[in-house]
């Protein structure tokens, strides 16, 4: 591969799984909008699967993660309030250390690329604080960019290129990696970058994306396109 002095990082199920965090965050919040005089949805299920296309929306950028919530506790027949808001933000923060857990191998990997002089940043969709809580989490300790603050979400070229602004490097020397076809590697691809694809959950690669430059089945094979400077003896 061409030499590259940069890497962007996917988040969510490229660093770390989250473990449907943000799912279980709005089932404790069901059961605080129960106490209040709300009413279920359905049956359970029902509420999982609303739960879940509200927060494929919000992922989107359709709307942001204090209005998902405001929406979820109107649709459940209380009227919203700023502290519905803020009890979500903390319950779903504070959970990140129960339920993220890193992809084997990440910290290591982080620490050996840091060792050989590769500068690093997350670009991820989400919110704050909850992504820089879980990239910690990982081990991840540089820039973590969030597409909800930068103002424009994946896969469009103009974050790549903020992410290519916070890593002072050109894309031709930068590499990009994740887990979705479209948004990670079509994406980063699009604005220049070198690409590789993280494929440990076995997932087949849509017949209608461009292949990545890379695949990797586990997080230390990324260290293989990045050789230890030889030892001088």
């Amino acid at each position: 591969m061409d030499a590259v002095r940069g890497i962007g990082f996917d988040l969510d199920h490229t660093l770390a799984i989250d473990n449907r965090l943000e799912r279980v965050a709005f089932l404790r919040l069901l059961e605080r909008i129960l106490a209040e005089g709300g009413c279920y949805e359905g049956t359970l299920t029902d509420e999982i699967d609303g739960i879940d296309e509200l927060l494929k929306g919000q992922r989107r950028a359709e709307f942001s993660i204090d209005e998902a919530v405001r929406r979820f506790v109107a649709e459940h027949g209380v009227t919203p309030t700023p502290a519905h808001v803020q009890w979500f933000r903390r319950t779903a923060v504070g959970m990140v250390d129960d339920l993220v857990v890193p992809l084997p191998g990440v910290r290591r990997t982080l620490e050996a690329l840091r060792e050989r002089g590769i500068v690093m940043a997350v670009l991820t969709n989400g919110w704050n604080p909850m992504q820089q809580r879980k990239a910690e989490r990982a081990g991840f300790r540089e820039t973590v960019l969030v597409c909800s603050e930068i103002g424009v979400q994946k896969p469009a070229q103009r974050a790549f290129e903020i992410l290519l602004g916070t890593l002072k490097t050109p894309p031709e020397a930068t590499l990009y990696l994740g887990d979705d076809a479209q948004g990670d590697v079509a994406g980063a691809a699009a604005a220049g970058l070198q690409t590789a694809w993280i494929d440990w959950e076995r997932k087949t690669y849509p017949s209608d994306v461009a292949p990545p430059e890379h695949t990797i089945e586990r997080f230390e094979q990324l260290l293989e396109l990045f050789p230890a400077p030889a030892r001088i003896t």
